[in-house]
C-alpha cells in the first residue's frame, strides 16, 4: 500500500516528526490478540498495548460484537437533559472497581478532556463551598496530563509546554521524583525520594493553603520514561492534601485497568484520591472514551448547592456515548472472565527479571519497572545523538516488535494477555536493536 503525495500532506499527525514519518511510512493494516499486521504482512508484536491502552488484546470478539449490536440499534444518544440506560449500567459497573469511596463518575471522550473536566470540577467544588480564592492547581515536572490546556498547564513535560506560552495562570509543578544517583535499576518502588513529596509543604507555605486546590499526579508517571513512585511517597503526598483542605487528583489513564496488577495504582498502592481521570483501557481502545471517579463529599457538596439548576455547567457532546459505552461494559466483562489484572500480577515478576536483564548492557543507562510497564534508558550516544530512541524503535519495528520512546528511554507496556514467550521475545528483540544501534 502505497500513500499518494496528496494523502501524505491532508493528515497532519500528532506528536509525530511528519517528515520523518511520511518519507517511508509504516502503515498498520489489521490487528489481532497480541499483534498487529502491516500493509505488507508483516506481523507486529504489540510491546506497548497501542498507546498503553489496548489491555485485552486486539480485536476482542466480545467487545467487537458489543459495538456492532450497539450501532445497529442506536448509534448515538445525546447526555443533556437526555440519557440511555448504557450510561448509568456502566457508570455503575466502573464504580464497583473504583476505590472505596469514588462513587461517581462523569464520561469524556479521552483522557486529555478527563483531566480538564477533574480541574473544573476541583473549582466548582471549593466555589460551592465558598472557598473562592482556591484556585491554583500544582502540577509536577516531567508530568503528562493530556494536550488539553488544562492538562498542558498542570503537564510538566517541557516539549509539551516550549510552543504554547499562554496557558493556565495560577499553577505551581512539585519536583518530579527522578533521582538516578540513587535509584538507578531499583526493581519495583525505588528506596529513596520520600522527601520529595515534602516539597508540597513548601509550596503550601509560600502560596497559602487557602488559595490551592488540586495536586495532581501520575502515580506512575509513564509518557516521561515510567516513573514509579518511591515507598510512602504517594502517601505523604495523600497526608499533606487531607492536612491542608487540598484535592488529591490521580491521573490514571494510564495506570488503570490492570497496567499495574490491580484494577488501579490507587487500589495498588492503597492511596486513595478524592478525583481520579480514567481512559485508555476503558473501553480497551475500541471506542474513544474519558472518565473522572469523584468522591461522594465533592459530588454532594456541587449538587446541593446548585440543587436548583444545572449543577455542573460542563459536559461534551459524547459524554456516555452509547458505543463506548457498550465497549466498556464488554471490556469490564473479558478483564473479569479472563481475571487480567491478577494475570498482570502474576507476571510482573517474570517481565521485571526480563526488563532488568538489559541492565547488563553497558549503554543501558537504567531499567525501572512496575507492574506490566518498564522504561529502558539509555546512555547518550555520540553519532546522532537525538535520534537514539527513534532508531532503536524502527530497529525493534524492522524485526517485528512495536515499542514506545521517549528521548533516550524505551517504554514496554504489552497486553495484560501476553504469555512469557512474547515477554522473552520482547526484549531479546530489544537487546539485539539496542547493541545494533550503539
Amino acid at each position: 500500500m502505497i500513500l499518494s503525495r496528496k494523502e501524505k500532506n491532508a493528515y497532519w499527525m500528532p506528536y509525530t516528526d511528519n517528515k520523518w514519518f511520511k518519507g517511508k511510512p509504516r502503515l498498520l493494516e489489521s490487528a489481532k490478540g497480541m499483534y498487529y499486521t502491516t500493509s505488507k504482512g508483516e506481523k507486529i508484536l504489540d510491546g506497548v498495548a497501542g498507546l498503553w491502552c489496548v489491555n485485552a488484546g486486539h480485536c476482542r470478539s466480545k467487545i467487537v460484537e458489543a459495538v456492532k449490536n450497539q450501532v445497529e440499534k442506536m448509534d448515538y444518544g445525546l447526555s443533556f437533559q437526555m440519557g440511555h440506560k448504557l450510561a448509568f449500567e456502566f457508570a455503575e459497573k466502573l464504580v464497583d472497581i473504583l476505590p472505596n469511596g469514588i462513587n461517581h463518575t462523569f464520561f469524556s471522550n479521552s483522557g486529555s478532556e478527563a483531566v480538564d473536566s477533574a480541574l473544573k470540577v476541583a473549582l466548582a467544588y471549593f466555589k460551592a463551598k465558598g472557598k473562592h480564592s482556591k484556585t491554583k492547581f500544582i502540577g509536577r515536572a516531567r508530568g503528562y496530563h493530556g494536550s488539553g490546556f488544562g492538562g498542558t498547564s498542570v503537564g510538566g513535560i517541557v516539549a509539551n509546554r516550549s510552543q504554547f506560552g499562554n496557558l493556565l495562570n495560577g499553577v505551581i509543578h512539585l519536583p518530579h521524583t527522578h533521582i538516578p544517583e540513587k535509584n538507578s535499576f531499583s526493581w519495583g518502588q525505588p528506596k529513596h525520594g520520600l522527601e520529595k513529596a515534602e516539597a508540597l509543604n513548601e509550596i503550601i507555605d509560600f502560596h497559602g493553603k487557602d488559595n490551592i486546590a488540586a495536586v495532581i499526579v501520575e502515580p506512575i508517571a509513564g509518557s516521561t520514561g515510567v516513573l514509579v513512585p518511591p515507598m510512602g511517597y504517594l502517601e505523604k503526598l495523600r497526608e499533606i492534601c487531607s492536612k491542608n483542605d487540598i484535592l488529591l487528583i490521580f491521573d490514571e489513564v494510564i495506570t488503570g485497568f490492570g497496567r499495574v496488577g490491580a484494577s488501579f495504582a490507587s487500589k495498588r498502592f492503597n492511596v486513595c484520591p478524592d478525583i481520579m481521570t480514567l481512559a485508555k483501557g476503558i473501553t480497551n481502545a475500541t471506542v474513544p472514551m474519558g472518565a473522572i471517579g469523584v468522591n461522594s463529599e465533592i459530588y454532594d457538596t456541587i449538587y446541593k448547592k446548585n440543587k436548583d439548576k444545572i449543577e455542573l455547567f460542563h459536559g461534551y457532546t459524547y459524554s456516555g456515548h452509547p458505543l463506548a459505552c457498550a465497549a466498556g461494559l464488554a471490556t469490564l466483562k473479558v478483564y473479569e472472565e479472563d481475571k487480567l489484572f491478577h494475570r498482570a500480577k502474576t507476571l510482573e515478576k517474570y517481565f521485571g527479571n526480563a526488563a532488568h536483564s538489559l541492565s547488563k548492557l553497558n549503554v543501558v543507562k537504567d531499567v525501572r519497572n512496575f507492574g506490566l510497564v518498564a522504561g529502558v534508558e539509555l546512555s547518550e550516544r555520540s553519532k546522532n545523538p537525538n535520534t537514539l530512541g527513534r532508531d532503536v524503535y524502527e530497529e525493534c519495528f524492522n524485526n517485528g516488535l512495536m515499542v514506545r520512546f521517549t528521548g533516550n528511554t524505551i517504554a514496554i507496556s504489552p497486553p495484560l494477555i501476553i504469555k512469557k514467550s512474547e515477554i522473552d521475545m520482547i526484549f531479546s528483540t530489544l537487546k539485539s536493536a539496542i547493541k545494533k544501534v550503539f
